[in-house]
């Protein structure tokens, strides 16, 4: 009896591993199927990952850009309104005595209010002999030839502002025709 039992087991053992084999090959092609599919997802998952990093980026960038772009227009509103502040003190020391403490007060002033204007970048036009430029000037009268040379600038009227590269107030000017 002992070797028809081991001859069962002989013939048996054949038919679980053949049995093993089948079920395991389609649970390898189902593995690999799934494997495929995850990837897929993965990778799809990171190009949208990706997509929304980029669109955040280019938010943040968009946003910065629109907080500078206001806050140098707060700015350049806020310069144009102190422009006649310094127009009036001007004004006042060319009526003010030659030495009084009126003139020296408002001198003081006015020179704290340019310092300050200086500091925030804004530059003075200030044209007077320059040829005219209609992108800085704003020419309000016309000179005659005596007054200096034709197309250039013989009275300033206004003095102009700029901040960078954009004029705030334009300077109002006489130019010599020609």
């Amino acid at each position: 009896m002992n070797e028809e039992t081991n001859q069962q087991v002989e013939n048996s053992a054949p038919q679980v591993e053949t049995a093993e084999q089948e079920n395991a090959q389609p649970d390898a092609a189902a593995l690999q199927k799934e494997l495929e599919e995850t990837r897929a997802q993965r990778d799809e998952y990171l190009d949208l990952a990706q997509r929304k990093q980029a669109e955040f980026a280019n938010y943040r960038r968009r946003t910065e850009g629109v907080r500078h772009e206001a806050y140098d227009d707060g700015r350049r509103d806020t310069i144009e309104k102190l422009l006649p502040v310094v127009d009036n003190l001007e004004r006042a020391l060319d009526a003010a005595g030659e030495e009084s403490a009126l003139r020296s007060g408002v001198e003081m002033v006015l020179r704290q209010m340019l310092e300050t204007l200086s500091k925030m970048g804004v530059e003075t036009l200030d044209p007077i002999g320059q040829p005219f430029d209609a992108q800085l000037h704003n020419a309000v009268m016309q000179g005659s030839a005596e007054e200096g040379e034709p197309g250039t600038v013989c009275l300033v009227l206004q003095k102009g502002y700029k901040l960078g590269n954009r004029v705030i107030r334009h300077a109002m000017v006489k130019v010599v025709s020609g």
